[in-house]
């Protein structure tokens, strides 16, 4: 069998390239954690097969972060066990304060009427009418005590409570064969997740933290909770979920964070 063996690239230092990349990168992009994730993901391979993708502008720069991400995106994909359980630790262990992140302040928190809330549930569903609380809290909860990671390089052990994802989407009789879901925000934050996240074990409708209701800092009246992505995945406030087969991207995604958000 011949094996094809890519040709060296002529007149590039296969050390000082990528390098290079990395300073360009660190100097152009603001954001701390964009310019970490390109920066550990740029090796002389990827710049290979990112083929007219210049690094001296940000229009290169932006060219490489999203072909890199993409490319990222389908491998933690394929790779992505279904089976495999994130670790969990003992109540002992918990990061006490938890602490609060988003994109913006906590003075900046969003208030949400509990007597008005209503959970609303479109797309491929069976069972398209809006929840509230109430209901939410009768079906079997569940707790776990899992770490979050946050792309900007620190984590966190919490306890979160509530209803597995996947028995949710069971009663509201969702497509299965779907690809994704994506999820509205009462603070305007939106995302979406793979359908395989979606049906794991650990992923959660999380209505309490550390055994009381989820405060409004950590998410109330409802947060998703994936110990198996990053912190950026994990939505909080959630108003409404849509099940479809285009992928609704993310308030970060847009921006340039990887889709797929593996922790």
């Amino acid at each position: 069998m011949k094996i094809f063996k890519r040709p060296p690239l002529v007149g590039v230092d296969g050390d000082a390239a990528p390098a290079e990349a990395r300073k360009l990168i660190g100097r152009r992009i603001e954001q701390p954690a964009r310019r970490a994730f390109l920066q550990r993901s740029l090796t002389l391979g990827g710049l290979s097969m990112l083929t007219g993708c210049s690094i001296s502008d940000n229009a290169g720069v932006e060219a490489a972060l999203t072909a890199i991400s993409r490319f990222n995106d389908k491998v933690q994909g394929l790779v992505f066990d279904p089976n495999a359980m994130a670790p969990t630790y003992p109540e002992s262990m918990i990061t006490r304060p938890f602490p609060f992140n988003a994109y913006y302040g906590e003075n900046e928190i969003r208030e949400v009427d509990e007597a008005s809330y209503r959970l609303e549930v479109t797309g491929l569903v069976a069972d398209k009418r809006r929840w509230t609380l109430p209901e939410l809290r009768a079906m079997q909860q569940h707790d776990q005590v899992t770490r979050h990671i946050c792309v900007e390089g620190w984590s966190a052990i919490g306890k979160w409570g509530g209803v597995r994802f996947s028995d949710f989407l069971a009663r509201v009789g969702v497509d299965t064969s779907a690809k994704y879901i994506g999820f509205k925000c009462a603070d305007d934050y939106f995302t979406s997740i793979d359908m395989a996240t979606a049906l794991h074990p650990q992923t959660l409708l999380a209505l309490t933290y550390d055994g009381e209701p989820l405060p409004p800092k950590y998410g109330f009246p409802m947060k998703l909770r994936m110990p198996t992505k990053l912190g950026y995945k994990n939505p909080k406030h959630i108003q409404a979920m849509f099940v479809t087969n285009t992928n609704p991207g993310g308030y970060w995604e847009d921006q340039g964070y990887n889709w797929f958000g593996g922790s």
